[in-house]
């Protein structure tokens, strides 16, 4: 299931992904991405993992890679929260391929994240 993250600041949206995640749950992540891409023009995100990523079906992943293509240049800044080195790695790796800056976080840093996210700061 994802669920929003509301006490975020206006300039970014932030989900938390627990359980199972399904295709579905993805519907309430494009909407939340296409108004903040049409109020804002760039699409600043944070997605915490309280999962793992073996919790995705395929068709969550279709509609995630689905989410990245669609929103390509639009790419700011994006974060994922794990406490997988192998998650927080892949997404550090991720900023090399994709327009945008993304970093991965422990858990323990989600404040920072959200900072970092938010453009309060640019440390990462």
């Amino acid at each position: 299931m994802i669920t929003q993250i509301t006490d975020v600041p206006n300039n970014m949206v932030a989900f938390k992904a627990d359980g199972e995640v399904t295709k579905e749950d993805f519907e309430l992540v494009k909407t939340q991405v296409a108004d903040l891409v049409e109020d804002t023009g760039k699409l600043n995100y944070l997605l915490f993992l309280d999962n793992s990523p073996k919790d995705f079906t395929l068709g969550a992943w279709l509609q995630d890679a689905l989410l990245g293509i669609s929103n390509i240049t639009k790419w700011n800044r994006a974060a994922i929260i794990s406490d997988s080195d192998t998650v927080i790695k892949f997404t550090d790796a991720f900023s090399k391929v994709m327009p945008g800056e993304f970093k991965g976080y422990p858990k323990a840093e989600y404040e920072r994240a959200v900072d970092w996210v938010s453009e309060k700061t640019d440390a990462a």
